[in-house]
C-alpha cells in the first residue's frame, strides 16, 4: 500500500531520511542526515530536522513548528561529530524556534524527549539530557547538557538548569529561577538560585492524588524544608510520622541518591 504523506516541494531531504504514513513536511524545511519520522507528525515550514552527524528517530503524532531546530550538533568544544542519537517520543507539541541537540560520546550518546511533552518556543534542550512524559516547560528556559527532568513537571519561562541536576516527578519551577541542584518531588521551587518552597499540593490535586496522599507529601516535604534538620534527620522524621506509600518511598529514594545536593 502506498503511503500517504505531503512533502511540500521547496523541502529538501537528505536520501537517508525515512518518513512513515501521514507525515507532514512544510514549505524549505530541511531534513539532514539519518532522520527517521514516525506516522502522524508535522514538520513545520523553515525546520531543521538533523544534521551531518548522528541519527534523529522521532515518534508518531509530534508538531514541530517553524523555524524549530532539532537533533543539531551538541554545542560541546569536546564533539567532533561522533554519531550519537536524539531520541524522540510521540505526541509532543515543539513550538517555535526552539532546538534540541543530539547526545555526546562523552555522555551516554543519546538525548531523549518522552511523550506527550509541549516545549514552548525558545526553548532550548542540550546534549544528554532525558526529559519525561508530561511535562510542560514555557518560552525561553535552556537546560544544560545531562539535565534530568521527571514526569508531569511544569515549568515557568526564562528558567535555566545547570549540568547534571535533576527534577523530580510533579515539581513546579516559578518563571525566572535559575536551578543549580536537585528539585524535590511534589515540591515548588523559585528563586536564584532556586530552593524548594513548599509542597506542590495543588498540583498533586489536579493529577487526581487523594486529599490524605497530598497531606502525607505534604508533611514530608515539611520535614525536609522546615525545622533546620540534617537530610539524615529529615529522613528519619519522614519514616516516623508519614504513612508509608508509594509516593513517599520513591521521594526518599531520590534525596538519597542526590548527588548534586537537594535545592532547600
Amino acid at each position: 500500500m502506498m503511503k500517504s504523506v505531503d512533502i511540500h516541494p521547496t523541502a529538501i531531504l537528505d536520501k537517508r531520511v525515512e518518513i512513515a504514513d501521514r507525515v507532514r513536511i512544510g514549505p524549505y524545511a530541511v531534513l539532514m542526515g539519518k532522520v527517521l519520522i514516525g506516522a502522524g507528525t508535522t514538520v513545520a515550514s523553515h525546520s531543521v530536522i538533523g544534521s551531518e552527524h548522528g541519527v534523529v528517530k522521532i515518534g508518531e503524532n509530534n508538531h514541530i513548528y517553524a523555524s524549530a531546530m532539532v537533533g543539531g550538533p551538541p554545542q560541546d568544544l569536546k564533539f567532533k561529530g561522533e554519531e550519537t542519537r536524539l531520541e524522540i517520543g510521540d505526541h509532543n507539541v515543539i513550538r517555535e524556534f526552539c532546538t534540541i541537540n543530539v547526545g555526546t560520546s562523552t555522555g551516554t550518546g543519546v538525548t531523549r524527549i518522552g511523550n506527550s511533552n509541549l516545549f514552548m518556543a525558545y526553548v532550548h534542550v542540550a546534549h544528554d539530557c532525558k526529559i519525561g512524559n508530561h511535562i510542560a516547560i514555557a518560552n525561553t528556559t535552556n537546560f544544560a547538557g545531562h539535565v534530568t527532568v521527571e514526569d508531569h513537571v511544569r515549568i515557568g519561562g526564562v528558567c535555566s538548569f545547570n549540568q547534571f541536576i535533576t527534577i523530580g516527578k510533579y515539581a513546579f519551577i516559578a518563571g525566572d529561577s535559575a536551578v543549580n541542584k536537585d528539585i524535590m518531588p511534589f515540591t515548588i521551587a523559585q528563586g536564584k538560585y532556586a530552593v524548594s518552597r513548599a509542597a506542590n499540593r495543588i498540583g498533586l490535586e489536579r493529577a487526581g492524588f487523594s486529599s490524605e496522599e497530598v497531606e502525607n507529601v505534604h508533611r514530608a516535604v515539611r520535614s525536609v524544608l522546615k525545622g533546620g534538620r540534617t537530610i539524615d534527620e529529615a529522613l528519619e522524621q519522614i519514616q516516623e510520622t508519614c504513612q508509608p506509600s508509594q509516593h513517599i518511598e520513591y521521594l526518599v529514594q531520590f534525596i538519597r541518591k542526590s548527588e548534586r545536593g537537594i535545592a532547600r
